[in-house]
């Protein structure tokens, strides 16, 4: 009996200990047969390379998603666009000479009055606006006039977005599309607006808004490859945590663009002269920072991974008039954060905006799986051990360790 009460309790701590959520638990169960082995979702393949969550199985009913024509009808926002697509128009805040170098995060960072953590990645509860408008206002504005997609690509309000999409292969699926791929300015202006906002629905943090800070799941190497394989798309279905497009109203831009931050990383062309023409911009549904004005540029066009999406842009049609900006919407009771604290005297002191927040963001699925790694190698040499007592275990303590000890020896085995 003592042996079955250390066991379960081994396997308790495990979970908790490696931020193993409920589904990896069930993950370890089907792979040491005490599961179900059922997947959370029907997954489609699309041309053998991405792929996309069709339908929860506990509901069994595809996300066929609402036709384009009723979503533009009732959001207004669209006016000189093709159908789909919001119409983005306004004075964009530059940083020297076009190119994305960080100065505005810098602005942000430092009016920043309630830090959630400045480590990577650094993330801000609240910001004081009136600091930072006076920042901003000295530096220069590009008008800009253009088009794109309100969702997530395919664009359709209710389905999920595709996932496991090269740069080059968002490109070409835009130009199919009769589009092309948004540049990094181009979707940091339809996320931020005219106010350059830190967050697309304001200035203080909101959890609930957008999906975001979801438990970070340690991901399997190679497990993606080949993309259209079973293996594959178990992968997914253990990893998946995103929502179908436009599910929470509240993640939406100045100009009406849904889920521009969280969900899932977009791949947009960079306006730096050099470097990887693909840019990541604004997070997934993981523990990042999921800012307006961040971009990840550590991977190369081809670079393929569980999270990444796109959508696309588009030029307007000048002659018709833009309407106006989408009126901001109010915090969720649940998610809102603390009053903003009053702001220091003498106004920004940009010296000391942490470097690690600069527009240049490093590759956070490498940086989240050192943080993990570090973590895992701490109980590497209890959890094995244990497993291997278990061997003179009860059958009930057996059963209620094994999924964890499974996850142990796995992840083990890595370091």
């Amino acid at each position: 009996m003592g042996i079955a009460v250390t066991c379960a309790f081994f396997g308790i701590w495990y979970v908790r200990a490696s931020g193993l959520a409920g589904a990896d638990f069930d993950n370890e169960l089907r792979k040491t047969g005490l599961g179900s082995g059922e997947a959370r979702y029907d997954w489609q393949s699309i041309d053998k390379r991405h792929w996309q969550a069709r339908a929860l199985r506990s509901e069994g009913k595809p996300l066929v998603g609402e036709a384009t024509d009723v979503t533009d009808a009732r959001e207004g926002n669209g006016a000189g666009c093709a159908a789909g697509m919001v119409r983005v128009k306004g004075a964009f805040r530059l940083e020297n000479a076009g190119e994305a170098t960080g100065e505005v995060e810098r602005i942000q960072d430092a009016a920043c009055t309630d830090w959630i953590s400045k480590e990577f990645p650094a993330r801000c509860r609240s910001f004081d606006k009136d600091l930072m408008a006076t920042e901003l206002a000295k530096l220069r504005t590009r008008p800009m006039d253009f088009c794109i997609d309100r969702f997530e690509y395919p664009n359709v309000l209710g389905q999920n977005p595709v996932i496991v999409v090269t740069f080059n292969e968002a490109d070409a699926l835009c130009k199919k599309s009769k589009k092309r791929l948004c540049t990094e300015n181009e979707w940091t202006f339809a996320c931020e607006g005219e106010e350059s906002r830190p967050y697309p629905y304001g200035y203080v943090r909101d959890a609930t808004s957008c999906v975001v800070d979801r438990n970070w799941k340690p991901f399997t190497e190679g497990a993606l490859f080949p993309r259209d394989g079973q293996r594959a798309r178990d992968e997914l279905d253990r990893l998946w945590q995103a929502e179908p497009s436009g599910s929470r109203g509240g993640c939406k831009s100045p100009f009406g663009v849904y889920d521009m931050t969280g969900n899932v990383d977009e791949w947009t062309h960079t306006v730096r002269p050099t470097g990887f023409a693909s840019i990541l911009k604004g997070g997934y549904w993981g523990p990042v920072r999921a800012r307006c004005r961040p971009a990840t540029r550590a991977h190369n066009e081809d670079f393929v991974a569980y999270q990444q999406g796109f959508r696309c842009c588009g030029d307007s049609n000048a002659s018709v008039p833009a309407p106006p900006p989408t009126p901001p919407v109010a915090v969720s009771d649940a998610g809102a954060s603390p009053p903003i604290k009053p702001a220091r005297a003498g106004g920004l002191d940009l010296e000391r905006a942490t470097s690690s927040n600069s527009a240049d963001e490093g590759d956070e699925l490498d940086a989240l799986a050192k943080a993990r790694a570090s973590t895992i190698r701490l109980h590497c040499d209890m959890a094995v051990p244990i497993g291997s007592r278990s061997r003179s275990s009860s059958a009930l303590a057996v059963a209620v360790a094994a999924p964890a000890m499974a996850a142990a020896r796995r992840r083990c085995r890595d370091y």
